[in-house]
């Protein structure tokens, strides 16, 4: 290539926003041979058979065009029946629900359609990498809430207000959260509610692993089914989680229909329509998946136990997680940053780990372990991590 005239080819603000923490660290995992990985962030089940069957059979009949903007009507329609039996709220299948291609292009859309410069948006730290760089792409302002292991990262209302500024628009809440696997309590949820309206703001609601919850105490309650939260929550949800389908990049947005209307209009100008194959295994997934779901809810509560138990046991202090299918330990007895101890627990016993600090810096200190691997995998893992810290205490 020709040397460009111009100060810089890159975007500034592409320049600025950092490389994913988490990313660079898959970089290293991928040189390394005979890993285990409690890193990666997604199931180790495969799609189910009858998921994966209609996939296929929906390819044998040619269905392989664009769909509709905002998704197959059929989908759209099979959405709303689900999360009426789920959640209890009502949507519009024509006006209030957009199929994403994941839930990542939701958060992008969202944040794009309602952000002006300067905007600030509000959540709790540490957080999911992606949030942070997407606000700011849109123009905006990320502005972190610190949690720590203090108050099992659970959200502190005082900390909430004192958070919120006239230019606060958006709060940003991901319930169940990645990656420390907090889920904030029906009161705490109701008390935040009431925050949210006092303050005219927007509510942005991740769950996309709302179904991946394990106390009686916490089943988790979304937040556009309490009183007046419905109009002022854009909630985003996905097939990843519940129905293992990561690769599918299948997602949705439910909300106001005057803001689904408009991030339709981005999407139309981005991605045009989600995977008509796509779509078609996730109205398949609604209608039958439930018992593979619970199957794997079985499994994954069988693995967090496994894993608590035995970081606890190998000396890592951690909060017992509620939801999600993640750990997140404090290495802080150890005397290791978060990457240190992720870097060296990888040379030296091949176990792979997220370093805390990508999640912000309330991460630092801690590392994310996802049980979303096999229990002889698990095992060998903290058999692995014990001899590992008993070499650096």
């Amino acid at each position: 290539m020709s040397k460009y005239k111009k100060k810089s080819v890159i975007s500034s603000r592409v320049t600025e926003i950092p490389t994913s923490g988490i990313r660079r660290f898959f970089d290293l995992i991928a040189s390394s041979d005979n890993i285990i990985s409690l890193g990666v962030g997604e199931p180790d089940f495969i799609t189910p058979w009858h998921i994966r069957e209609s996939a296929i059979y929906s390819i044998e009949r040619g269905h392989t065009h664009y769909t509709s903007n905002n998704g197959i009507p059929e989908l759209r329609r099979e959405l709303s029946k689900y999360l009426e039996q789920r959640q209890g709220i009502t949507y519009d299948w024509n006006s209030e629900i957009l199929v994403t291609v994941g839930v990542s292009e939701a958060l992008d859309l969202v944040m794009r359609t309602l952000l002006d410069n300067d905007d600030e948006v509000i959540s709790t730290e540490p957080s999911f990498v992606a949030y942070e760089p997407v606000v700011y792409m849109a123009g905006g302002s990320f502005v972190p809430i610190p949690t720590s292991m203090d108050n099992e990262f659970i959200i502190q209302i005082k900390d909430l207000e004192r958070s919120i500024t006239p230019k606060t628009k958006i709060l940003l809440i991901n319930n169940p959260n990645n990656p420390t696997g907090s889920v904030i309590s029906n009161d705490i949820l109701v008390e935040i509610s009431k925050i949210v309206e006092k303050n005219d703001l927007i509510v942005v609601s991740d769950e996309i692993y709302d179904r991946l919850t394990y106390s009686e105490n916490k089943p988790g309650i979304h937040f556009a089914s309490l009183p007046g939260m419905k109009e002022r929550t854009v909630t985003l949800n996905g097939f990843s989680k519940t129905f293992a389908m990561t690769g599918w990049r299948i997602g949705y947005a439910t909300g106001p229909a005057e803001i689904i209307s408009a991030m339709t209009k981005v999407h139309q100008y981005t991605m045009m329509s989600a995977s008509t194959v796509s779509q078609e295994a996730a109205i398949e997934a609604l209608k039958n998946g439930e018992n593979s779901f619970q199957n794997m809810l079985k499994d994954y509560r069988l693995r967090k136990r496994l894993l608590v138990d035995g970081l606890r046991e190998a000396g890592l202090d951690c909060v017992d997680p509620d939801g999600a299918f993640y750990v997140f330990p404090s290495i802080q007895s150890t005397g290791l940053t978060s990457e240190e101890f992720a870097e060296m627990l990888l040379v030296e016993e091949k176990v792979a780990v997220v370093p805390g600090n990508v999640f912000g810096p309330s991460g630092e200190g801690y590392i994310r372990c996802c049980y979303a691997a096999s229990i002889d995998d698990i095992r060998e893992a903290i058999l692995r991590i014990k001899r590992f810290l008993k070499n650096h205490r």
